[in-house]
């Protein structure tokens, strides 16, 4: 490691005291972090051309002062508490109180900081069977396919590692993925409209970039993800919440004056579970038309249909152009991988293409080279039609679980997806009373209010709901897990 310091000849001040100056002013603008190592005498001696000894006496000076302490064979690192700390005052006087108020108000976004969105959640010590929402079948993972893929890519890859990608991404894979579209969700869209993206995430980012400023009206459902309402939120947007019932968000009380964009996840509402059927999605693109509205389709779980057909995707339904649709491999492939797509209307191509280019100038080539591989020999395809049925049994098994030992629980979103929306019943403990229960006997589960959903407080019975994520959990964790839980709580059909 070098370090920014510069040696003056000319200068009246010793070698060694100019040494001393820079180092300590880099300990205390944190250029240097508290415990890292700083070089040995030597390197920094050859650095600067200077003498050993005259380093060594800069370091010991510096050791002295409080700055630097030495790990006898080990090396010379930081202090972790600094002298200027011990002598600073522990109440900040009013002008650095003016100051951080000054920066405060000079924040360019009027970001209120609610927190992330939530589904970073690392098990708990003691929780053998975790109910929680985002989390894919590590055994599931076609490890070896995958490896093999990654293997033969990189034997071609040299040249595209060196060199920055299209932002929109590999125009093989944005082919691929227009194919699978038709038959799938009955899209037919050109390549030059299908942007590759970091997950859901990014792709709600990007729309939110497009659309978004200070006060910029957006309609969300209302419960909702929260990862897109904190977003938003963070552009300045005017959350405008609308209600969701058993078929999704209700048209009928979406606003009538002008709004930009209209926040939606249709195929399996996050985190009610419910499916839009045909009518309500015609009538959601009618008023969308009317209002020169967006609809940002979240296309979210659709690969998982267990009972009936899928229906069209908004996108597909549209004729006027007014549909942005998001979609992600984090349900199929898994959420680490972080690879998804964003499907824009034609007139939106080119100011998609260059926000996301200034946002991250390209995602990384070999993952998506390794993906389109992976599609392309019809991996993707027999993958998906497995995970379908292994999660079709494991939700069966929660439903049977559930009707066995918690037999009055009102269960919604179980046609399709990876998680079920459960409701307790009025005359037991509220959800956050079980949660407790639960994780005394090794059982994660989530309150509505503690999962990644946001616009829920006039939800009638919310203190009562939870949020249950399976598709991670064999048949036989589901039902010991909801065994255990019912034990917890003492229901009379719990086993002993």
């Amino acid at each position: 490691m070098q370090l920014p310091i510069s040696i003056d000849l000319a200068s009246a001040a010793t070698l060694q005291s100019q040494i001393v100056v820079q180092l300590r002013a880099l300990i205390r603008d944190r250029w240097l972090r508290a415990g890292g190592a700083v070089p040995t005498t030597r390197d920094l001696s050859l650095q600067l051309g200077v003498s050993r000894n005259t380093i060594t006496g800069a370091y010991a000076v510096l050791i002295d002062e409080g700055y630097l302490y030495t790990e006898r064979a080990v090396g010379t690192f930081v202090c972790t508490t600094l002298p200027d700390e011990l002598l600073r005052s522990p109440a900040p006087d009013l002008d650095s109180r003016a100051e951080s108020l000054h920066r405060a108000l000079n924040l360019p976004l009027p970001y209120t900081g609610r927190g992330p969105p939530g589904l970073h959640r690392p098990t708990p010590s003691g929780i053998a069977f975790d109910f929680v929402f985002g989390r894919s079948d590590p055994r599931s993972f076609p490890e070896k396919a995958w490896r093999k893929i990654i293997t033969d890519c990189l034997g071609g890859g040299a040249e595209r590692m060196s060199q920055y990608n299209d932002p929109a991404g590999i125009r093989e894979l944005r082919q691929l993925i227009t194919s699978f579209l038709g038959p799938a969700r009955g899209m037919v869209v050109s390549t030059e409209q299908v942007l590759i993206v970091a997950g859901f995430q990014q792709g709600i980012n990007l729309a939110a970039h497009l659309f978004i400023g200070t006060n910029t009206p957006v309609v969300m459902e209302a419960p909702c993800y929260r990862g897109a309402a904190f977003l938003f939120e963070s552009y300045g947007a005017r959350l405008l919440p609308v209600p969701v019932d058993p078929n999704g968000i209700d048209v009928g009380q979406l606003p009538s004056g002008q709004t930009k964009l209209v926040y939606v996840t249709p195929s399996h509402q996050f985190p009610t579970g419910v499916t839009m059927p045909l009518h309500r999605r015609l009538a959601l693109l009618e008023w969308a038309a009317e209002a020169g509205a967006y609809i940002l389709e979240v296309d979210h779980e659709a690969d998982y249909r267990y009972e009936g057909s899928p229906l069209p995707s908004l996108q597909a339904l549209d004729r006027n152009s007014c549909v942005i649709y998001v979609n992600s491999f984090s349900h199929s492939l898994g959420p680490g991988l972080r690879l998804g797509y964003v499907v824009v209307p034609r007139e939106l191509i080119r100011p998609a293409v260059t926000i996301k280019a200034l946002m991250d100038n390209g995602l990384p080539w070999l993952e998506q080279a390794a993906l389109a591989q992976f599609i392309r020999n019809g991996s993707l395809e027999t993958h998906v039609r497995r995970l379908r049925h292994t999660n079709e049994g494991r939700r069966n098994a929660l439903l049977g679980a559930l009707r066995r030992h918690l037999g009055d629980v009102v269960v919604s979103g179980a046609e399709a997806g990876t998680h079920l929306f459960v409701t307790l019943p009025r005359h037991g403990p509220p959800a956050r009373e079980v949660q407790r229960a639960a994780r005394e006997v090794g059982v994660g589960i989530y309150p509505l209010e503690d999962s990644p959903a946001w616009l829920f407080q006039h939800m009638p019975d919310h203190e009562r709901s939870l949020v249950l994520g399976y598709t991670h959990l064999t048949e036989g964790q589901i039902r010991d897990g909801i065994a255990l839980l019912a034990s917890a709580i003492g229901r009379p059909d719990a086993p002993r």
